[in-house]
């Protein structure tokens, strides 16, 4: 009997031991800690506390939009409109406190305002049944647009009254660690408890697996996948609050190019473009991975224009490790 169990364990352990080791996101962080340990002992300045401070200032902005796109991806949609959500959001932000007006009306407009453009994305995907792609590239033009139109083109660099409480929140530190950082620990772990815990997670999963399954049980995937869309708007929004103030001027060019790292940050992560997987964890160490990488290419005096490259080499390379690992889950 004791040699029966002895043998249920060890065949669990190994069990548990090949998921892992199957898993996308292990080789995500294996990736990660490989690099910034090569990184240390190859510069001079990686491990210096400044460094740091940057790299896991920067990357949180990243991450937090990515938590967000996580949802949208898990149900099999995708969103290029977030960064002219984050611009957008930013600029609304800056020319209600410009005006005069209190932080906390500032902030409360951004956010309202990025919850309403992911809402009207929600709404043309969800209930008129458009794809997700055509939607939001149009989505990410008006966005540009609006923001030129709202700021009329120009540079802010006055917060009004409470604009020095805008340059704490996203300049700022706590025990020597960024704010953006404390917000995204903070995100992360709501993410993580709602995807695994909740209904409104589960629903998520069921229709990124098989969305014909989840309407005939019931699930209301109208509204579930219009509600992803206004999350990502969400996260686009506090991460245009976080960047503003770390900033201290916005220009109508906030938050260009930031679909891509956020795309591939979940990709990366271990999200399947199909739909139906992800994790909160996996968007944070994807993000991480790249910013690791973005700022491996600078210490190493890599010309800037390459980093699209290694941003898009890393998206194809996570695109093939998912379609190998289901190729050998169908064997």
């Amino acid at each position: 009997m004791q040699a029966l169990k002895s043998d249920d364990i060890a065949e669990q352990t190994h069990t548990r031991w090949s998921a892992l080791v199957s898993s996308q996101v292990f080789w995500v962080v294996v990736a990660t800690l490989v690099a910034c340990v090569v990184l240390s002992f190859t510069t001079n300045s990686f491990a210096t506390s400044q460094n740091l401070f940057n790299v896991t200032r920067n990357f949180a902005f990243v991450a937090i939009v990515a938590l967000g796109m996580m949802a949208v991806i898990i149900t099999g949609g995708i969103d290029l409109s977030v960064g002219s959500i984050i611009g957008v959001s930013g600029i609304v932000l800056s020319v209600v406190m410009h005006a005069g007006f209190s932080i906390w009306a500032g902030v409360g407009m951004a956010l309202l305002t990025s919850v309403l453009v992911g809402l009207v994305n929600g709404y043309f995907i969800a209930y008129l049944g458009m794809q997700p792609f055509v939607v939001t590239l149009g989505m990410l033009s008006i966005g540009r647009s609006l923001a030129m139109v709202i700021s009329q083109n120009r540079t802010i660099f006055e917060f009004g009254p409470d604009g020095a409480t805008l340059l704490a929140i996203g300049g700022g530190s706590i025990f020597g660690i960024a704010n953006p950082v404390w917000v995204l620990i903070v995100l992360a772990l709501i993410f993580g408890f709602v995807f695994r815990w909740t209904r409104w997670g589960r629903y998520v999963f069921a229709i990124g697996g098989n969305e014909r399954a989840a309407i005939l049980t019931g699930v209301p995937v109208r509204r579930i996948k219009c509600s992803v869309y206004a999350v990502a708007g969400l996260m686009c929004g506090i991460a245009a609050v976080l960047e503003v103030g770390w900033l201290g001027a916005v220009t109508t060019g906030l938050g260009t190019g930031d679909e891509l790292r956020v795309i591939a940050a979940t990709v990366i992560g271990g999200a399947n473009l199909m739909g139906g997987v992800g994790s909160a964890f996996g968007a944070v160490i994807g993000a991480a991975l790249i910013e690791v990488i973005r700022n491996s290419l600078i210490l190493l005096g890599v010309d800037s224009f390459w980093q699209g490259t290694f941003v898009g080499a890393f998206i194809i390379i996570a695109v093939l490790f998912n379609r190998l690992s289901g190729t050998r889950s169908e064997e």
